[in-house]
């Protein structure tokens, strides 16, 4: 096996055709927007002879508590391969370890998209990982919906309260969804965002990061925003990406003085019947915490919501650590105080 550097924007996107577990966090586009961010990136495909096997996309992260390399929801293995994953991961290791000492790290951080189970937790043990204290700014956990099925037969697979809430806002005049491909409306989307956080307390993306996001994105046709417009004021909004058959509800905000109007319910309805116009085969509703058993976790709500349209929970390894340096332990001990905090 041998690590090389990919600038194939074709080559790279075309292999995510042969992966069944993706999302747009190792794609290209996301690439572009690290570096429109200001983050350093790599972009390595791992190859044995002239195959591709494995693509993996890294970016640098400096921040107060230090320097780290971050691997969002990769390495992506071929599907047909995957079965070989503890040598894909050692080789790609080698090369991301190389890249740390250059750079001087103080360690790896990596959330991959590999079933929950026993066999890839020992995996990374074996390596020498540690479950990370926070997640890596992407989700352990998704809830999917398979929208190749009929409107008619989605609608009969959501929950009957959800079903009701649509239909309800589809017949208030005052509702209105609007679908938007025009980057001064992330300003609307912005601004409501700092309102749900204001009455939520917690920090939203900045508005940089969802105005770059958006603008790299929806300049190939892979973002749209939805607003949700009430007596002609947005009061509800979505950034949806497209990407290799899915639709990815990224970001969302809904007015808090609002929250008992039924237009959320509406705008998802509109985001998923876009995907399915799109001919997506899913719609990640981009992450999910069980509600029942976490009934008091900040997503707990927000999951539930999700849940009503139906789908199935999809569970992955926890995010890991590769301590590089004994500055590690001093991110370890303060990000581990601040999720207790922030109750996650």
């Amino acid at each position: 096996m041998e690590t090389r550097k990919i600038s194939n924007k074709n080559i790279w996107e075309n292999f995510f055709t042969e992966c069944e577990e993706k999302t747009f966090l190792q794609s290209w586009n996301w690439g572009d927007f690290q570096k429109a961010m200001g983050n350093k990136i790599w972009r390595l495909g791992l190859y044995s002879n002239q195959e591709l096997l494995s693509t993996v996309l890294i970016l640098k992260i400096k921040a107060k508590r230090g320097k780290f390399l971050l691997i969002q929801h990769g390495p992506n293995i071929k599907t047909r391969i995957k079965k070989q994953k503890e040598q894909i991961l050692k080789a790609l290791l080698e090369e991301i370890k190389k890249i740390s000492k250059q750079e001087n790290c103080s360690f790896v951080r990596i959330s991959p998209l590999w079933e929950r189970n026993e066999e890839n937790e020992i995996i990374f043990k074996n390596f020498d990982f540690k479950e990370s204290p926070m997640h890596a700014n992407a989700y352990e956990a998704t809830w999917k919906l398979d929208i190749r099925l009929s409107e008619e037969e989605l609608m009969k697979n959501m929950r009957k309260t959800t079903r009701y809430l649509i239909r309800q806002a589809d017949k208030n005049s005052n509702i209105e969804i609007i679908k938007s491909n025009k980057k001064e409306d992330v300003k609307l989307f912005a601004g409501l965002s700092q309102k749900v956080a204001g009455s939520q307390r917690f920090v939203p993306f900045s508005f940089e990061f969802s105005k770059n996001e958006f603008e790299t994105f929806a300049k190939n046709d892979q973002a749209l925003l939805f607003l949700g417009k009430y007596r002609g004021r947005a009061i509800a909004s979505a950034l949806v990406v497209f990407w290799q058959n899915i639709g990815f509800y990224h970001q969302a905000a809904l007015d808090p003085r609002y929250h008992k109007l039924p237009i959320a319910y509406l705008l998802q309805w509109e985001a998923i019947k876009e995907a399915k116009l799109r001919k997506c085969s899913f719609y990640d509703f981009w992450g999910y915490v069980d509600p029942r058993k976490y009934s008091r976790h900040p997503w707990a709500g927000p999951t539930f919501f999700k849940m009503g349209f139906g789908g199935k929970a999809c569970e992955y390894v926890k995010t890991q650590d590769f301590p590089l340096s004994w500055k590690y332990w001093l991110v370890y001990a303060f990000e581990k105080i601040r999720r207790i905090k922030r109750g996650l």
